[in-house]
């Protein structure tokens, strides 16, 4: 079955279009289950210093159209980032950093809570999906899970009460690295990320894969069906 490559972003932003196809997906990553998802606005823009990209002064305004969404789950609201990078870039870490910074500061990613009888706002816990095109330096594994934990460091407790504080100035991260995304299907999740393996192309310009159906159990569907729709759509 043919199909779209969702690394393209006109792809991945048709696919995650779906609400029950972008629940399904980010499920899957996060491992929660998605009560509620509620779509945000997609643009943001950037001001990366020019002198990072060729050595010239002023600024350049990148406009990013990844996806964006606030999900509630059983451990409650959270906002998901999801971006998509192709090719690997020097200016790339900055850039994550200007648009994880535009994140924290959008004063529309706060909620009121009640704590102590006293209501207060506090910012929403961010959760950012990476899906890189290229390798990292040092590891291999195809999906990277960076979790945080609380530890009392003078008797080494685990702590598992959440603190606002902490949730609003800190969060998870999951990083996909495309390229050991490799025919090998230990898992689930291995399974479903299968849509992104570019060893499944089968045009010079890589931008429709081939995939057999029946390689996926039937929940994932809802994707395979989405991405055959989009090869209409895609790129040329």
């Amino acid at each position: 079955m043919y199909i779209a490559n969702p690394i393209y972003d006109v792809v991945f932003k048709y696919l995650m279009e779906d609400a029950k196809v972008a629940k399904l997906l980010i499920s899957s990553i996060i491992g929660e289950e998605i009560e509620e998802l509620d779509f945000r606005p997609q643009e943001f823009t950037t001001d990366i210093d020019k002198s990072i990209l060729d050595g010239r002064t002023g600024t350049l305004t990148v406009y990013r159209l990844d996806f964006s969404a606030r999900i509630k789950t059983e451990t409650g609201s959270k906002n998901v980032i999801i971006e998509i990078q192709k090719a690997k870039f020097a200016t790339d870490i900055m850039r994550f950093r200007s648009y994880l910074g535009n994140q924290y500061s959008d004063t529309g990613s706060t909620q009121s809570v009640t704590i102590n009888n006293q209501t207060r706002s506090i910012g929403i816990p961010l959760i950012g999906i990476y899906f890189l095109g290229h390798k990292l330096d040092h590891n291999d594994s195809a999906v990277i899970g960076v979790k945080r934990t609380y530890t009392d460091l003078i008797t080494g407790e685990e702590l598992t009460t959440k603190e606002s504080f902490i949730e609003s100035l800190t969060h998870d991260s999951y990083v996909i690295q495309i390229p050991h995304l490799t025919r090998k299907r230990r898992n689930e999740l291995e399974t479903l990320l299968g849509l992104f393996d570019q060893s499944l192309s089968v045009d010079t310009t890589h931008h429709i894969l081939n995939v057999k159906e029946d390689d996926f159990p039937d929940k994932f569907r809802p994707l395979i069906r989405r991405l055959q729709m989009a090869v209409y759509r895609s790129p040329r």
